[in-house]
């Protein structure tokens, strides 16, 4: 009984904490039907139009689709930027795909010298923010001539060593002893790598994609820093400021800018679960 009582607490405890996290997009997708009006009555004292308290309420009081209308039909720089953001993901992930697939299985199962301790030293990588190593990769980048260019911001993040960490635990998983019967039967090392490898790390791979397609999709710092050309900037910085003028096309924006991270969540959630407890299992 008492254990019963426990575990309903904790259910209502981590209902609200959802619930909690939930609102800020429940309010940006109600914000994103409201008028410039009626978001200057809630939003007035937040940007400097009113004073006193800023207020949201549940439900839009005259809704409309003028901001969406203005945004999808009026605002061609909008999908300038969404082809941007597509165009850079996309190559960002066929990068980790070409380079850290290989990479991963390598340091699980290729038996050379020190490949542990040169694994470790490659995840060290993995724990530098970006503002420890802009500098260096802006003089790198400046000096083979691709600064103001997308792959900029392409190739560093197609480098990347987190998708290795993700896939690396996947690999380790499989058992050593497929891979020797397969050497047994005389395939070589990279029909092992392309027959047994990736059909059986397949999971780690995809959610390893996942998590990658949501930073690549959300990428703020590197493009600022190396992209000058705004018609080169990706969708994340679509709206850097956020006035009174634009506050309904922001929402708006933020909410088309959201579908297909919430898309490629759905779809991948299952293996996205998979490769965080895979990641955090420690040898």
């Amino acid at each position: 009984m008492k254990n019963k009582i426990l575990k309903r607490l904790l259910f209502i405890i981590l209902l609200l904490l959802a619930v909690l996290i939930c609102l800020p997009v429940l309010f940006l997708i109600v914000g994103s039907f409201m008028g410039t009006d009626e978001l200057n009555i809630y939003l007035g004292p937040v940007l400097g139009k009113s004073s006193g308290f800023a207020s949201w309420p549940l439900l839009p009081t005259y809704p409309t689709f003028k901001a969406y209308v203005q945004l999808l039909l009026d605002s061609p720089e909008f999908f300038v930027m969404f082809w941007n953001s597509i165009k850079i993901t996309g190559l960002i992930i066929l990068g980790q795909l070409l380079a850290g697939v290989p990479a991963a299985w390598g340091f699980a199962k290729l038996k050379v010298w020190h490949g542990r301790l040169l694994f470790n030293i490659y995840i060290v990588l993995m724990l530098m923010p970006f503002q420890v190593t802009m500098l260096s990769n802006y003089l790198t980048l400046n000096m083979i001539g691709l600064m103001n260019t997308q792959w900029a911001v392409i190739l560093p993040a197609a480098f990347s060593t987190f998708p290795v960490f993700i896939m690396y635990h996947f690999f380790r998983s499989i058992p050593d002893a497929i891979i020797e019967s397969a050497e047994l039967d005389g395939a070589g090392r990279m029909q092992i790598f392309l027959h047994i490898g990736i059909p059986l790390g397949s999971s780690g791979i995809v959610s390893a994609m996942v998590l990658s397609f949501l930073d690549a999709w959300n990428l703020i710092e590197q493009p600022l820093t190396f992209l000058k050309d705004m018609t080169k900037w990706p969708l994340s910085l679509y709206l850097p400021n956020i006035t009174m003028d634009n506050a309904a096309l922001a929402f708006v924006a933020s909410v088309v800018t959201l579908i297909p991270s919430f898309l490629v969540f759905l779809a991948g959630q299952n293996y996205l679960e998979q490769g965080i407890a895979a990641s955090a299992v420690k040898e």
